[in-house]
């Protein structure tokens, strides 16, 4: 059976327009040139999208949005409007419009957004069931049955239907790259790259070549024509971490391209069009970066025109036994080793900690702890938490190494870039070079003189880099 589609203008010439181009791309067609003619038809007939003008004779195209997310949810709307008005097609996204097309109507992406509409699941009188699922390597799933995880299932499961720009807001650590990826896996772009850019991570003279791409000779060292994260994306979703470190001559660039949907190369005369959803997250305040003048106003609003709060590990604190069986069991299947089991005093000392790290710390400590603990059980000894950390000296338990302590002699001046992780992790650095410098490189010595076992030490020269 054809794919059917209601359009709804009032212009004869707009809607004929609009039969041919889709009767070309096989599908069938119904029309109604007034709101009450689409409420009609749409309580006769089964309809896989709907075309709306925002201009209706007895209305406009917002009701019928509104009708159909009441009454239809299942059906995608995507609305057409005149060109440059942006804030009219924003509320219409805000309303829960799939996506958005300007006059002049651009044909090609037309096709393109009514192929990506007609990809979405197309399940009549229910939510879609979403998928969770993450497929980074070093990250947890989005785990837990807590109320704010539930709720922030049925928003994932909302959001993944609209083509809006999202802003996901939290806490570093929170899950925000993994609440973009269930955007993207539950959308009708699931079968198509997922970029991620971290935005402060880009050297500030190589941004706009990163993300537009460049062309040879554009600048010294361009040798060859170099395709864009834009264009990597095209079809599927480009997720801009950290939005609020991007220098502000890309924030322009970034703007119309939000706007016009096309990049244009440094260095390039001409704009190749992009087909890409812009998800975007930071664990700044963007409203606060527009009032210091870090972010453009302008484009705050086109990125955030629905934003998805992830909450903190603190919010959800019932998820905290789950998530350590999931981070466990993952652990092991790297390792290819038994999973480690949590004492109930450890479980306890995890329930109370308030983990200013969120997930991400957690995972942290228990893979510390499963390679600390002993028989496979890991007790409230093995958790090694930044607060205890920050509250008493660090010492080294070799005694022909000198302890260092924060209140000690060697003490390092604390001032507003300073980073206790960061002191504590050189301390120990130090501390297992002159180890196995004394033993001649030995692992097994070093690690005997260090107090310690050695698959702790193993573990310990993985994660300072030392291996």
């Amino acid at each position: 059976m054809k794919n059917r589609v209601l359009i709804v203008d009032d212009e004869p010439d707009i809607r004929e327009l609009l039969e041919i181009t889709l009767g070309r791309m096989s599908l069938a067609t119904s029309s109604a040139k007034d709101l009450a003619t689409a409420r009609h038809l749409l309580s006769t007939e089964d309809f896989n999208l709907c075309l709306t003008d925002m201009r209706l004779p007895d209305g406009d195209g917002i009701e019928l949005v509104e009708y159909i997310q009441k009454e239809y949810n299942q059906i995608p709307v995507a609305v057409i409007t005149a060109h440059g008005t942006t804030e009219t097609a924003i509320k219409a996204l805000k309303t829960g419009a799939f996506d958005f097309v300007s006059k002049p109507v651009n044909l090609q992406k037309l096709r393109d957004m009514v192929n990506s509409a007609l990809r979405l699941p197309q399940e009549r009188g229910g939510e879609t069931p979403i998928s969770i699922a993450t497929q980074s390597p070093t990250e947890p799933s989005i785990t837990g049955q807590s109320s704010r995880v539930m709720l922030l299932r049925g928003q994932i499961a909302k959001l993944a239907r609209s083509q809006a720009p999202i802003y996901i807001s939290g806490e570093s650590g929170s899950g925000k790259e993994l609440a973009a990826r269930a955007i993207h896996q539950n959308s009708s772009r699931a079968s198509e790259p997922f970029i991620v850019v971290n935005c402060g991570a880009i050297p500030r003279d190589l941004v706009e070549s990163e993300l537009f791409g460049h062309i040879k000779g554009s600048f010294t060292g361009a040798e060859s024509d170099k395709q864009g994260l834009f264009q990597a994306a095209h079809s599927g979703t480009l997720f801009l971490d950290e939005i609020a470190d991007l220098p502000l001559h890309t924030q322009v660039k970034l703007l119309r391209v939000i706007q016009e949907k096309a990049i244009r190369p440094v260095g390039s005369q001409n704009e190749k069009p992009v087909d890409v959803r812009i998800l975007s997250a930071t664990h700044k305040n963007l409203a606060k970066e527009v009032e210091l003048g870090n972010m453009r106003q302008d484009l705050y609003f086109r990125l955030n025109v629905i934003e998805l709060a992830v909450p903190s590990l603190r919010e959800r604190v019932a998820d905290i036994p789950e998530l350590c069986l999931s981070i466990l069991n993952k652990i092991a299947n790297e390792n290819s080793d038994e999973v480690c089991r949590l004492s109930d005093e450890a479980q306890e000392a995890l329930l109370q900690y308030n983990f200013p790290g969120n997930v991400r710390e957690l995972e942290n400590i228990l893979q510390r702890a499963a390679t600390l603990c002993e028989e496979n059980t890991i007790q409230a000894s093995n958790l090694e938490f930044i607060s205890a950390l920050s509250s008493a000296p660090v010492a080294v338990k070799d005694p022909a190494i000198e302890s260092k302590s924060l209140d000690s002699d060697d003490s390092v001046e604390i001032g507003v870039d300073f980073s206790l992780e960061k002191h504590l992790e050189s301390i120990e650095i130090e501390a297992i070079e002159k180890a196995l410098k004394e033993t001649r490189w030995n692992k097994t010595a070093a690690a005997k003189k260090l107090g310690m076992s050695f698959r702790s030490l193993r573990y310990r020269l993985k994660k300072l880099g030392l291996d």
